[in-house]
């Protein structure tokens, strides 16, 4: 009998990047890159395990707007010539390192995983939705939502109808991707404010996650800490919550795995290290160097002297840590069990995109781990939150505090100086858009269509992921662009409304440009 669950979260996000005014456009490329360094690699991993007759168990958010890039016709087109220019650059990278072995036998690799990614991407109809949705029906994964477009709802709690439209939004949109609906939501930045879980029950949802500090300070205190979830007070709805421990052990670039100097060195890629000339077909048209995935050097030490990456080092360094991981959990769980008297449930939650994208080994780790949890042990069984309640329906009530994960963990990465100019903006527009659905509570045809977009509008600017950018300094100009572009485009569909001039030239412009949510319904913002 097992002495306790682990329950692994990987939290697939990326903001709604999509600019057909653009042949080419430098940030779409996000997507490109977690296409083919995350998600391929993690749709490899689970189709070998199930092959290999292994059980697993993991939790993965696919958010409404990396949905809804995944999904779209131009996005599909333009990743399969951007991988199609990488398969082509790699056949130039084996002829041009021939007379370096080690650094030819990574060109190698590479070419074989760019054509992986492609042969995947082709295999799912261009939709690697569909592979997801596959796991999840046959009972591996389960896929839970998140907000709509991201939006940070601790700072959007003064407009409670934009918290609300971004949910059953998010909840909508699911349902019709997936032929069911969710079970659980990622509050985006694991952003917690009491009595949003009344929000979040008025749209069927059993469970949320939240940082350790949310569940630690709140009322009264939990019994049992992080290791098993709580029931929020007044609506029955579970909060799940990070446990530090593992979190660390693997986030960590410095006291985690990925720092391990056998592991592939992320910042030295071929986009930066070979002459212009060579490499400018494979850059942005306008000469601006960006990485291409091909990086030949491993971490090696804290100095800028890297030597050569060798993979079967790193396999065996993943496999290694792997079952390091497995073992601190063993004892994690048999302490727990001793004084808790009852099955401890370990949270270990991760932004999707560590796992091959910034830790090239981290779907190697993964599949190690499942395999190891699988056959190697018996103290730990891997489980999904919903499985968790079916099995321990009985749980303590409190009321979770405010709290987000991140920098100081109470909102400060999404609220300084850089970034908080945004809110006064954003509420003034939520209080319009409120407007706008209760002054038109039945519109059709032309004035429908403004209304909907309207919403579209207001929810892509909401996106966490422009104040975080600012607060950075990456990308700054980008996300203070995108803030006000979306802003002055509800701004004049409001005034449009209002006025009854509705162009219509420049509505199907911009329909076409934010075309995610199709089937939205404007009167969800009341």
């Amino acid at each position: 009998m097992n002495k306790g669950y682990l329950s692994l979260v990987l939290h697939g996000h990326l903001p709604f990047v999509r600019h057909p005014e653009h042949e080419d456009f430098l940030e779409e490329d996000w997507l490109y890159e977690a296409i083919t360094e995350t998600y391929s690699p993690l749709i490899s991993v689970f189709e070998k395990l199930l092959e290999d007759g292994i059980d697993f168990r993991l939790t993965m958010t696919l958010s409404p707007t990396l949905i809804s890039m995944l999904s779209d016709a131009l996005l599909q087109e333009r990743y399969l010539k951007h991988i199609n220019r990488l398969i082509e650059l790699a056949h130039k990278e084996i002829e041009r390192t021939s007379w370096q072995p080690a650094f030819q036998s990574l060109a190698v690799m590479y070419l074989n995983q760019f054509s992986r990614a492609r042969e995947t991407f082709e295999r799912y109809n261009r939709n690697l939705v569909f592979a997801f949705k596959n796991f999840q029906d046959l009972g591996k994964l389960e896929i839970v939502t998140c907000g709509a477009t991201h939006g940070y709802f601790p700072l959007m709690d003064v407009s409670k109808e934009s918290i609300r439209a971004q949910v059953k939004v998010a909840v909508s949109h699911y349902e019709s991707v997936f032929g069911r609906k969710p079970r659980g939501i990622w509050l985006p930045e694991c952003g917690f404010h009491p009595g949003h879980d009344e929000i979040l029950k008025e749209a069927g949802l059993r469970y949320f996650f939240s940082d350790a500090h949310g569940i630690l300070h709140g009322t009264p205190r939990p019994k049992y800490g992080v290791f098993a979830p709580v029931y929020c007070k007044g609506t029955g709805v579970a909060c799940f919550a990070r446990d530090l421990e593992s979190s660390k052990q693997v986030w960590s670039s410095i006291e985690g795995y990925p720092g391990d100097y056998n592991y592939r060195e992320f910042y030295r890629d071929i986009g930066f290290d070979l002459e212009f000339d060579y490499i400018k077909p494979y850059i942005h048209p306008d000469g601006v160097r960006i990485n291409t995935g091909i990086k030949y050097f491993r971490i090696t030490g804290p100095k800028n002297q890297k030597e050569p990456y060798v993979p079967e080092w790193a396999r065996e360094t993943a496999a290694s840590h792997a079952g390091n991981f497995m073992f601190n959990r063993q004892k994690q769980v048999e302490h727990l069990y001793g004084f808790m008297q009852k099955k401890p449930l370990i949270i270990s939650p991760y932004d999707a995109e560590l796992f091959g994208h910034w830790w090239y080994e981290g779907p190697q780790w993964l599949d190690f781990l499942i395999r190891k949890v699988a056959c190697d042990q018996e103290e730990i069984r891997l489980i999904t939150p919903s499985e968790y309640l079916e099995e321990n329906p009985r749980n303590q009530v409190i009321t979770p505090s405010l709290s987000s994960w991140g920098w100081k963990g109470y909102s400060e990465m999404w609220l300084q100086g850089s970034n908080d100019w945004v809110y006064r903006h954003l509420h003034a527009a939520s209080d319009r858009m409120t407007e706008l659905s209760k002054a038109y509570p039945s519109g059709n045809g032309l004035l429908r269509r403004a209304l909907n977009q309207a919403l579209r509008e207001l929810l892509l600017a909401q996106s966490s992921d422009w104040a975080f950018i600012m607060g950075t300094g990456t990308h700054t100009s980008y996300a203070v662009r995108r803030t006000k572009e979306h802003l002055l485009r509800f701004s004049r569909l409001y005034e449009d409304i209002k006025s009854n001039g509705i162009d219509q030239d420049w509505l199907s412009d911009i329909e076409n440009k934010d075309n995610l949510f199709p089937n939205i319904d404007y009167r969800v913002h009341q």
